[in-house]
């Protein structure tokens, strides 16, 4: 097995790989005590040869896998890619060259809402993926030749199977659908932590321009002290005390000591001096400063039934063209469907999922399909 610990053989091996059309890569990696990912083995396969690579060896430079995994001429191939990707944002400064995610590729292939890679491996090749190192602590050296080749074989399974998956679904005419996928899956915000930002990973309580304001502030606060100290963010604070902080709006350290979310003994910290002041300062400029509060729509009375058709007709529509739900719309994009038809600002109404389904959806509400039973089975019957 080639393991590539110094930067000359991995400059050799990304050397060749770029003159290939596509490279499948994965990683491994450990977070659960930092912020940020720990890069502990990064697994290449291309369609003449496979590696993997060990960012974690002495003195090695990982420039010859930047400009590999940016090169436009060469498809990277992951599955599941969003946390690969971000690893490889932080890694390369900017979102990698053109990607394909055959998780994506799996769902419009019929595979489920979250296609696993066994379950795809099973279905193209069928093959019984062993998973008894899955909790590998990759970050330990020596691993084991059984670790090793656990982790080989999620990139060298990948390589087999992407050109049967390429060619299907160029075939089913739904390469389109995927791609365009890739393209919402390759905007740099996904994979940016902007601590002005960090609010919106947060469920809005209330909408008062000091509320906002205060929650930005704080949310803002812990992304810098858990990007600053390399931690997870609920080690500086648990998303509870944020809110605390966002309805209280403490202007002191002793009030910022009463909140019920403030760890015991927080209150001494110079941090705490540092969040207070943070505070403060969003409230004084509430008005430039706080979100736009969220915009709420009035739901109209009885969408119950509504949901239900919509649902019963989704699954229907998915079935007959053997596609993943999830791709097609989601429980959002139903109850805005069922509230508000043409004028709901959904993916589902757009492109290829309005053919395959949102023109159906709206006809359904309009009185022109409906739902009936044949036997067992439930059918969508045209009524014009």
């Amino acid at each position: 097995m080639n393991i590539i610990r110094d930067t000359d053989s991995l400059r050799a091996f990304c050397d060749t790989a770029r003159n290939q059309d596509f490279v499948c890569i994965d990683t491994e990696f450990m977070r659960e005590s930092t912020f940020f990912s720990i890069l502990c083995l990064v697994q290449i396969a291309t369609s003449e040869d496979e590696a993997i690579v060990d960012p974690l060896a002495d003195g090695i430079d990982l420039t010859p896998l930047k400009e590999l995994l940016m090169d436009e001429s060469v498809t990277n191939v992951l599955h599941a890619a969003r946390q690969d990707m971000e690893i490889f944002y932080r890694i390369c400064g900017a979102v990698p060259g053109p990607t394909f995610d055959t998780q994506i590729a799996g769902m419009a292939l019929g595979l489920g809402d979250s296609a696993g890679y066994g379950a795809l491996v099973k279905d193209r090749l069928d093959i019984n993926l062993d998973k008894g190192a899955r909790f590998t602590d990759w970050s330990r050296r020596p691993l084991s030749e059984k670790q090793l080749s656990y982790a080989m074989a999620d990139v060298t399974h990948l390589r087999d199977l992407y050109p049967d998956v390429l060619t299907e679904l160029e075939e089913k005419g739904r390469l389109d659908w995927v791609m365009q996928e890739m393209e919402q899956h390759s905007q740099e915000d996904l994979y940016t932590f902007e601590p002005e930002e960090a609010w919106q990973r947060l469920k809005l309580r209330g909408n008062k321009k000091h509320y906002l304001a205060s929650l930005k502030a704080a949310a803002s606060w812990r992304e810098r002290q858990a990007i600053k100290k390399d931690i997870p963010r609920r080690r500086v604070l648990k998303d509870d005390a944020i809110y605390d902080l966002a309805q209280q709006r403490p202007r002191t350290i002793d009030a910022l000591a009463k909140l019920r979310g403030i760890p015991r003994g927080f209150e001494k910290s110079s941090s705490a001096k540092e969040l207070v002041e943070s505070i403060g300062a969003a409230i004084d400029n509430a008005d430039d400063y706080a979100p736009p509060a969220p915009k709420t729509k009035h739901m109209p009375p009885s969408l119950g039934p509504r949901i239900e058709m919509l649902k019963t007709l989704l699954r229907l529509r998915t079935e007959v063209e053997g596609i993943a739900t999830r791709l097609v719309a989601n429980a959002r994009d139903i109850e805005q469907l069922a509230a508000f038809g043409e004028a709901a600002d959904i993916d589902a109404l757009k492109g290829w999922r309005r053919e395959i389904f949102g023109q159906d959806a709206l006809d359904m509400l309009r009185g022109h399909i409906a739902l009936r039973l044949e036997g067992e089975d439930v059918v969508a019957e045209r009524l014009d």
